[in-house]
């Protein structure tokens, strides 16, 4: 199976509009808007700063923000509650003016991050959503998204078996067919 993701670093378009369908008739899949090089199969980070700042670099070369604003966005958004929503997930996210799409990373955490988890779990499986900040039906949508396909055990346990970039890419393009 050969993933069908690419890279969408260099293609600068406006994500779609507020609802989930594409311009296609379709509904928008994950990997449409998953930034390939923003998937990173092993983090090293060991506090919730570190993984910030790790989920956060390649989103910000595909961006133009700096890596910096984009972990104070996600700080911030932190401190109103923590987006670790227990069972081993986190999904930070936040909304940055200056950007102008949607930005998906994705992150597996070997030996699991104390991310302040709503269960005191550590956490393992994160993913990051970044949005321009007039995006809020959008936003809420693919967090609404992540959050249904993360409730299946068998997709969490497939994404934690993983051990490369294509495996996850392959294990999220199948629950997206499947979603």
């Amino acid at each position: 199976l050969t993933p069908k993701a690419t890279n969408r670093s260099a293609d600068r378009r406006p994500a779609t509009g507020a609802n989930t369908r594409s311009g296609r008739g379709r509904k928008m899949k994950l990997l449409d808007v998953l930034d390939t090089e923003a998937v990173l199969p092993d983090l090293q980070a060991g506090t919730k700063t570190e993984v910030l700042e790790e989920l956060v670099t390649p989103v910000a070369r595909s961006s133009g923000a700096a890596v910096e604003e984009l972990v104070q966005v996600l700080l911030d958004r932190e401190r109103l509650g923590s987006t670790g929503i227990g069972g081993g997930i986190g999904i930070p996210h936040g909304k940055i003016p200056r950007i102008d799409r949607l930005f998906l990373g994705f992150g597996l955490s070997r030996r699991g991050i104390d991310f302040e988890s709503l269960d005191g779990l550590p956490t393992r499986i994160f993913f990051l959503l970044v949005t321009p900040e007039n995006s809020a039906g959008l936003h809420l949508k693919v967090l609404a998204r992540i959050s249904r396909m993360l409730k299946s055990d068998a997709f969490k346990e497939r994404l934690l078996r993983a051990r490369t970039r294509d495996e996850i890419i392959a294990i999220l393009q199948s629950e997206d067919e499947d979603f």
